[in-house]
């Protein structure tokens, strides 16, 4: 097969704006006393309403102004709307609020024309928000349109990993991304599950993806699962249970229906030793 890298394309006329606009950012997040919440609402405004950036608590009072405006005014503020995680049992709410507005920035960003499908600068902010969002962020992280999390702080991530759109990362009960991880378009990977007697009854297990692990389209890894080293989860496949180092599950449960040919000797048998013990 052909490679096919990604090109490279020459700079953008506005590159020198949105590079001082994320250095701004950075900066601004870079104080440990800085309010977030404030942060996030002035960039949001400046963003979607620059006219009221200068007067907003007033807008947000001025009766003569539609109601719905003055609502979403209201809403550029993440202490003035709920996010689906603040509502589950667990949830550290010191930790979350922490995260909040950050998550806020990061989720409405991508409804904004700025935002939209602009990769570069998408990719840029993401990256400075995940750094204060994750317990851990490695090197080159790059996450494209709507990603979304559960808490965000209960994030492990390694170098290089790239996260595409649509792309449901819970982190409810822990999850771990290896150097090298590959999410592509609406996979969703969890670390929680709900029994099928009482759904209020929640159990949390750590998720993990090692290195160099790629999950595909539309595919789902279940919570407690392992992808081990270069495994890969094909399309649409679920992964209820671990997957083997090396090989490609897929499927509805996944199974293993091939070995890459980088594979190591010792893992190179599409049957482990317990499945043929019990065949």
């Amino acid at each position: 097969m052909p490679l096919l890298p990604l090109r490279k394309l020459t700079e953008r006329p506005d590159s020198p704006l949105a590079d001082e606009w994320i250095e701004h950012l950075r900066a601004a997040l870079a104080d440990p006393a800085a309010d977030r919440s404030l942060i996030c609402r002035r960039t949001l405004c400046e963003i979607t309403y620059p006219e009221y950036s200068a007067s907003w608590e007033t807008a947000v009072e001025d009766k003569k102004l539609p109601l719905p405006t003055r609502l979403a005014l209201s809403a550029l503020d993440p202490r003035n709307v709920t996010l689906e995680p603040e509502y589950y049992a667990e949830c550290d709410d010191e930790r979350f609020q922490r995260v909040k507005p950050l998550l806020w920035l990061w989720y409405s960003f991508d409804r904004t024309v700025l935002g939209g499908q602009s990769v570069e600068l998408g990719v840029a902010l993401r990256r400075v928000l995940a750094s204060h969002i994750f317990k851990r962020c490695g090197a080159n992280f790059k996450a494209f349109q709507h990603v979304e999390f559960s808490f965000g702080y209960n994030m492990e991530v390694g170098d290089d990993v790239v996260i595409h759109r649509h792309v449901l990362l819970d982190d409810r009960g822990g999850l771990v991304l290896g150097n090298r991880v590959s999410v592509s378009d609406y996979a969703n990977i969890y670390s929680h599950t709900h029994s099928i007697v009482d759904q209020k009854d929640v159990t949390d297990a750590m998720t993990r993806l090692g290195e160099g692990v790629r999950i595909t389209y539309h595919a789902t890894v279940l919570a407690g699962v392992h992808v081990g080293e270069e495994g890969m989860v094909g399309a649409l496949a679920v992964a209820t249970k671990d997957v083997r180092p090396y090989h490609v599950y897929v499927g509805i449960p996944a199974k293993s229906v091939r070995v890459k040919p980088n594979a190591p000797p010792e893992l190179s048998s599409l049957t482990s030793i317990r499945e043929r013990r019990e065949s």
